[in-house]
């Protein structure tokens, strides 16, 4: 684990800076200075991705702290002669007085998110702000100056990222946290990162390539750079999670490494993960009972999930791990009887840690001051701390769409799910989502038992509409629509800012860096 300083590049003395040429900009603690008429380097909108990374990061050190100490306390119980208990009493009074920790910043353009984690992340010993581009650096060293701090907390370093995380691969000379936040994939630098990362640390990783990962587009694309096929239909921005999580764990799988998802966020134009990264070979050993294949119907869009794996448990308490048993469909969809689509693969476990989002939450709560987007920072950690543990999720809008009904009141839909004894929640992905265990016979058995009380003009209907075979089956449940107390859930109740508005008019992802800069040299 990282302790000791990262050999990275010398930082060089910096000249005294003539503010008149900067436009100071103010986010959390950090004042940083961009070179007037230059808006490549800040996008307001994204100081709520540097807000979560902050409260994740402060949330994970106190547990990765904390077991740190507790290691070493064990050691102490477990002494076997009195000099092995000295030498590690030794160590733990060494470790209360020193705790901290590293973090990497790969590509860290002006040093905000740099100088921000230096400010305001607490028992920081150093962060590496890296970055290719020679005038990133440049303006790393400006920062970290103007925030009077010094370049042994915030060490500037110029080099490409892989090189650096590839050249901190070594027991002592890995990092605590490695934040990976790049114009686009982040698929070229996984590879890396997950090697670079401490056992135990947490690796917090951006994509802004959600054309490619939700399947708008060239989804031959999305395989190729994160092996695993989008779905666009009902589900796609949880698909684009889930297939991120997927390239994370194969790559880590390699070296005998596995993940656990701490957070995994749809937001805006892009997704933004955390993950703890563990060595262990057995660990490994059931990714592939975390791995499915995705089924989502070309007519109606009900959905089912295929593990590749499943872990059978013997009487001796062993783990016997073989191949999974399936498909989970007919050839034709069991609804409307059309075709399906195959997506991933892509991770099928759970895509949050609900007891570290619930400490990040009472973080946030506590230090609203600390941050700029905490409404929303409560808002979208409540919904996520609501969310139902079962992969992928409906939309209202294709429900009610492929019946070509009117639409269903949520509290109804979610009250009559609750009542057939199944769970059921919104996602954070989207408002109008539907998270629930209830098969998808159950979930159009409701949408039937709905059309019955409002019906809907067959004669407007295709022959060929998966409405017609859906309409034709009577619902094999009884249909129970009286209001349930779960029905509505607390993060509603309260009035929090669950999803985000158009915070500006043409707001999402800037121009790429340097763009700029060299048509205005042209």
């Amino acid at each position: 684990m990282a302790s000791n300083p990262i050999p990275v590049e010398a930082a060089t003395s910096t000249p005294e800076i003539d503010i008149s040429q900067y436009t100071p900009v103010t986010e959390g603690k950090a004042t940083i200075l961009f070179p007037k008429g230059n808006e490549v380097f800040y996008n307001p909108v994204q100081e709520f991705n540097r807000d979560m990374s902050i409260a994740a990061i402060r949330t994970w050190s106190e547990l990765f702290l904390a077991e740190k100490q507790a290691r070493i306390e064990k050691k102490i119980n477990n002494a076997k002669d009195e000099k092995a208990k000295k030498a590690a009493e030794e160590k733990l009074s060494h470790y209360v007085n020193t705790q901290s920790f590293t973090i990497l910043e790969a590509l860290a353009a002006s040093g905000l998110r740099s100088v921000r984690y230096a400010k305001e992340i607490p028992k920081l010993k150093q962060v590496v702000a890296n970055d290719l581009e020679a005038e990133a650096v440049e303006s790393i060293r400006r920062n970290v100056k103007y925030n009077n701090l010094s370049e042994e907390l915030v060490r500037p370093n110029q080099g490409d990222a892989m090189q650096v995380m590839y050249s901190a691969i070594g027991e002592a000379k890995k990092y605590d946290v490695v934040d990976l936040d790049p114009y686009g994939a982040a698929s070229p630098f996984i590879d890396g990162a997950v090697q670079a990362v401490s056992d135990g640390g947490l690796l917090c990783v951006t994509c802004t390539d959600l054309a490619i990962l939700t399947g708008s587009m060239h989804p031959e694309t999305c395989f190729g750079k994160y092996n695993g096929m989008p779905l666009k239909g009902m589900f796609p921005h949880e698909m684009a999670l889930r297939l991120v999580l997927n390239t994370l764990q194969t790559s880590a799988g390699r070296y005998r490494r596995y993940i656990v998802p701490m957070m995994s966020c749809s937001i805006d134009f892009y997704l933004r993960v955390f993950v703890r990264v563990y060595t262990s070979p057995q660990g490994v050993k059931q990714a592939a009972s975390k791995t499915a294949i995705m089924y989502e119907c070309s007519g109606c869009h009900s959905y089912a999930v295929q593990p590749l794996g499943k872990i059978q448990h013997k009487e001796n308490g062993q783990e016997r791990h073989c191949p999974g048993t399936g498909p989970p469909v007919d050839e034709k969809c069991r609804n409307c009887g059309h075709t399906h689509h195959i997506g991933g693969p892509a991770w099928g476990a759970s895509l949050h840690d609900k007891e570290f989002v619930s400490k990040m939450l009472q973080h946030v709560k506590e230090n609203e001051s600390n941050y700029g987007t905490h409404q929303r920072m409560k808002g979208m950690m409540t919904v996520i701390s609501e969310e139902t543990d079962a992969p992928l999720y409906w939309t209202l809008q294709r429900l009610c769409g492929t019946l070509h009904c009117t639409s269903i009141p949520m509290v109804d839909l979610f009250s009559a799910i609750l009542n057939a004894g199944y769970k059921v929640s919104v996602s954070h992905c989207g408002p109008a989502t539907i998270k629930t265990d209830a098969p998808s016979e159950i979930v159009w058995d409701v949408m039937r038992a709905y059309v019955k009380k409002k019906p809907v003009v067959m004669s407007n209907i295709a022959e060929n509409s998966p409405a017609r075979a859906i309409l034709a089956k009577e619902p094999s449940i009884k249909v129970d629509f009286t209001r349930h107390p779960d029905a509505k859930s607390e993060s509603k109740t309260i009035k929090l800012v669950r999803y985000q508005q158009n915070p500006t008019p043409n707001w999402g992802p800037k121009a790429r860096a340097g763009k700029k800069r060299k048509q205005d040299d042209q």
